[in-house]
Formats: C-alpha cells, sequence, structure tokens
C-alpha cells in the first residue's frame, strides 16, 4: 500500500482519500476531539461515507454547496468533510453575523441543506430560506444506514472544494471558492511541519482559513486534532497540558491574552513543537515574549484567503527582523506596484500583489469583484491584489504598512494608522487601540484613535493624545482620542474598523474622549 507521504508527493490528490488511508493504516487513533466528543480515523471515514451518502440522498448535487453553521465540533467536521467527499463544496457560515446575513450567505452558496448546531439555533430566526435546516445534535438520525457508501464521483482539480465567505459588517460578505487544486496545495507543502504526530490545538472557527490551513493538514497527514468550541486562554493552556499538544494556530489577540495571564508559567507546553500565526498585525513585542516563554517553533505566515503569495517569518531563526512578515514562500511570487500599476523601485512601498499556485477560483457569482481583486502583467499572467501596503527590505522581508483602503489621506499626505498604533500602544496607559480615519472638512481625512486603557491608569485620554502626539509627526496628529471599554474585533482577532467608524459617526462616542 502507497504511503500517505507518497500520496502527497503527487501533483494533484484528495483529502478524502489520504483520510481513507489513515482509517486503513491506523484506524483506533484519535483523529478529532471537541471537548464533547471525539472521533477515531476509522469513525471518521464511516461517519464522513454515511454524510456523504446522506448528502447525495437528499439531492445535494456534486458541485452544489453544502452550508454549516456551528461552533467547531466533531459533528461539524464530519459534515464538511463528507461535502468534500461528495464532491460538493463545504460552505462553513459565521454564526456570529445578523440572520439576514446568514440567510443571505446560504442563498448565496446555493445550498439544498444547512447544517446548524443548538448553540446557534437562533441564527436564522425569522429568515425563509430555500434550504432545509439539519440540526448537527441530530446528526446520528440523519445520516444513511451502517454500511452506506456514496456513489462515487470524480473530483477534478478546479472543482471547488470550500467556499470561505469574508468578513463584513453590511451587506452579504463575498464567498471565496478555493479549489481542490488550490487546497492540495496547502496539504502538500506541510511536509515539513511534523502534522504526521501532531497534536493540534485550535480555538478559531472552522468558517476561517486561519483554521483551515493547520485543520486539514493535520487530518491529511494523519495527526489530531482538538478544537475549541469558544476561545478562552486559561481553557486553552489547560488543554495544552491535558492533550500533550504539539501544533497551535492562534492569532494575535489570542497570543496576546494568554501571554498576560499571570499563571502562565506554571502549565505544562513542554509538548510544543509548532506554533503559527496569521490574519492580524503581529507585535514585535509580542513575537519576543513568546519566544522566551514558550517552547516550540513560532512561524507567522501573511497572505490571502484568496491566495496571492504567501510570506513565511520563522521568528525564532530570524530574531532581528521580527517586525516584518518574513519572505516569500517557495513557489510564490509578490510585487509591489505604485498607484499608477508600475512597479516600485527596491525598499519602496508600493500595494502588494502576487501570484502562487493555490489562488481562489473568483469570488462566487460576483464577476465584477473578482475582476477587482486580479491584476494582470504584461505577459496577461494572473495576480490577486493583496489590498496592503508595505515594503521589501534589503534582506528579502516584507515590512506591513497597512490595509491600502485604512490608508488616511489627510492635506495630501498618506497616513499609515499602523505607525501612528505603534505610537499609541506604547503609552503605558493604553492596553489595546487602534486609529482610522475619518472625514475632515479642512484636510479631507483626520486620523482619530481608540484605546482600551491599563487597570488603575491614571492618565486622561487627553494626556495620552498629547504625549502621543508629541511623538508624531506634524501630519500624523491625533484630532481626538477615544476610550473604548474594549475594541471590536472579527472571531480571528481583525480590529473591525468600519464598526468603529458608524458607531463614530452615529455620535456613540461624544463626551468620551477628556
Amino acid at each position: 500500500m502507497e504511503r500517505v507521504e507518497d500520496l502527497l508527493a503527487r501533483d494533484f490528490g484528495t483529502l478524502p482519500d489520504l483520510i481513507r488511508r489513515h482509517a486503513a493504516n491506523q484506524p483506533d487513533k484519535l483523529a478529532i476531539a471537541d471537548g464533547d466528543a471525539q472521533i477515531t480515523y476509522a469513525e471518521l471515514d464511516r461517519a464522513m461515507d454515511r454524510a456523504a451518502a446522506a448528502l447525495q440522498r437528499d439531492g445535494t448535487a456534486q458541485g452544489q454547496a453544502v452550508a454549516i453553521v456551528s461552533y467547531p465540533s466533531v459533528a461539524q467536521s464530519i459534515v464538511f468533510l463528507a461535502a468534500v467527499r461528495a464532491g460538493s463544496i463545504a460552505a462553513p457560515i459565521q454564526p456570529s453575523a445578523t440572520p439576514e446575513q446568514i440567510a443571505g450567505m446560504v442563498e448565496d452558496s446555493g445550498a439544498n441543506l444547512v447544517f446548524l448546531d443548538r448553540a446557534n439555533a437562533d441564527a436564522l430566526a425569522g429568515q425563509t430560506m430555500s434550504a432545509r435546516i439539519v440540526m448537527l445534535e441530530e446528526l446520528d438520525q440523519w445520516l444513511a444506514p451502517e454500511e452506506s457508501t456514496p456513489t462515487p464521483v470524480e473530483i477534478a482539480p478546479l472543482d471547488g472544494f470550500n467556499i470561505i465567505y469574508s468578513s463584513g459588517t453590511t451587506g452579504i460578505p463575498k464567498g471565496i471558492v478555493q479549489s481542490h487544486t488550490m487546497r492540495w496545495q496547502h496539504l502538500s507543502r506541510n511536509s515539513t511541519a511534523g502534522f504526521d504526530t501532531a497534536v493540534t490545538l485550535l480555538a478559531t472557527p472552522l468558517y476561517s482559513n486561519t483554521t483551515l490551513v493547520s485543520f486539514l493538514p493535520t487530518l491529511a497527514w494523519g495527526g489530531t486534532v482538538v478544537l475549541m468550541k469558544k476561545f478562552d486562554a486559561r481553557c486553552y493552556l489547560e488543554l495544552a497540558q491535558q492533550y500533550r499538544a504539539t501544533h497551535t494556530m492562534l492569532v494575535p489577540v489570542q497570543y496576546q491574552r494568554i501571554m498576560a495571564l499571570p499563571d502562565f508559567d506554571s502549565f505544562d507546553l513542554s509538548a510544543f513543537r509548532f506554533k503559527t500565526c496569521t490574519s492580524a498585525p503581529f507585535k514585535a513585542e509580542l513575537k519576543r515574549d513568546i519566544l522566551n516563554r514558550w517552547p516550540g517553533k513560532l512561524v507567522e505566515y501573511y497572505g490571502m484567503t484568496e491566495g496571492g503569495a504567501s510570506f513565511i517569518l520563522v521568528a525564532d531563526e530570524n530574531p532581528d527582523k521580527l517586525h516584518t512578515v518574513g519572505k516569500l514562500s517557495p513557489g510564490h511570487e509578490a510585487l509591489l506596484l505604485d498607484e499608477d500599476g508600475n512597479e516600485v523601485a527596491p525598499g519602496e512601498m508600493g500595494e502588494i500583489v502576487g501570484r502562487s499556485p493555490a489562488m481562489m477560483n473568483g469570488y462566487h457569482k460576483r464577476e465584477g469583484a473578482t475582476r477587482d481583486a486580479e491584476y494582470h502583467d504584461a505577459e496577461g499572467r494572473r495576480w490577486i491584489r493583496h489590498g496592503d501596503v508595505g515594503r521589501i527590505d534589503e534582506d528579502g522581508f516584507l515590512i506591513l504598512m497597512d490595509r491600502k483602503k485604512d490608508m488616511i489621506i489627510s492635506g495630501g499626505f498618506n497616513i499609515y494608522p499602523s505607525d501612528l498604533e505603534a505610537v499609541l500602544a506604547q503609552h503605558p496607559a493604553v492596553a489595546d487601540c487602534t486609529v482610522v480615519g475619518v472625514p475632515s472638512e479642512e484636510w479631507g481625512e483626520t486620523p482619530v484613535g481608540f484605546y482600551v486603557p491599563r487597570p488603575g491608569a491614571a492618565a486622561s485620554a487627553e494626556e495620552v493624545r498629547a504625549a502621543v502626539n508629541e511623538k508624531l509627526g506634524k501630519t500624523q496628529r491625533l484630532s481626538k482620542l477615544y476610550v473604548t471599554d474594549e475594541l471590536p474585533r472579527s472571531a480571528i482577532g481583525k480590529v473591525l474598523k468600519r464598526e468603529l467608524r458608524d458607531r463614530l459617526a452615529q455620535g456613540e462616542f461624544e463626551g468620551v474622549n477628556a
């Protein structure tokens, strides 16, 4: 029988076939646990067959989406993987969206079935949809009978594997269609990450590519996945210790909360070999703290759910580059462009565009949005616009500046919020912060800050603003600074700047700055 590593060395294959091989080679090995349930590889393979057969029985066609609205769980994982085995497209949807948005995403996906867990039973309250709801707690009753198998399907490389809906605070988010060949690239390139013997602890949702880039390779290589339904810093450390976790993917705000626990150093984390981070700005000081106190490698990934180019920073091997997001991943290409679409000179800032073997098919049913996300060079080659501005240093490491859409143009000057946030974060009274641009009659736009004060901080917002502005250039200075109990964040830790702008425009922060 061909080894799994030999299968993964092929140009193309499918994840369900790899799981089938693990079920034969290591049937009793734990595949997935979620705190309430667990499943071995043999049980997972059997459940995937029964669920795939049930999807076909209920009329889900090859190439049709299967919607899932759930917290991470064994049951959610079964449905996700069964959809892929049946040749359908897994479409996990964020339960934190509004009922109208969730129903809109289900309709947009074209799913005839939507799987819902009881914890999110109200997620579709009052909504009318063409899709039928199946409760995940009743999955056993819905599954096809024991020994059922799905009708075999032939999967082509560009067939859809999953749809990931981009985050958004208004309207229906765009569905990013990732193909089987894109996912195969993610699985096969992890040959040195040790996922075959991994116990991967994940605390982010399965509707996010942040989670899937660790969840799927762990199962592809035959490791064990431990899922947290909801993140809690202390619970995370308790699970890491209980399961002897070796691998993890966390977003920066999760690392921050874990490292801030007073008794962090009392937990036994000696089994860790591979820690990764992505999805949001990762402060150099936080990386350094993790390197000093948490065993194992620390690797930061920068890239797009849509694909394009990926950059990798192996933090422990590059302690003098912690302010960067690393170097280009092998086989990936990137360009930095000016406002006219011309490549900038070495060392200069520009908009990042990238291309690689792992790029999305496009946005589901949105040809115009897909075209807007693409860049085609003089040779007609397709690149993906990252939407970020950065520069590459003399050693080939990428330094991110900001999202292009978040750049503030004030009095004709380009202002990068990340520069201001870095200064604001250094103030002893500031626990968390962000900066956004708001309309200004005098300057066109002006920077405004928001911060969460440290417990016991004596400085007023006006005192903090004055101290910060002394360290900023004249065109960068904060026009106002507001205090807030917390910054609104997505489930993967990104600050929702649009929400802050909307709340500010509605007058919510009036009178809260000193």
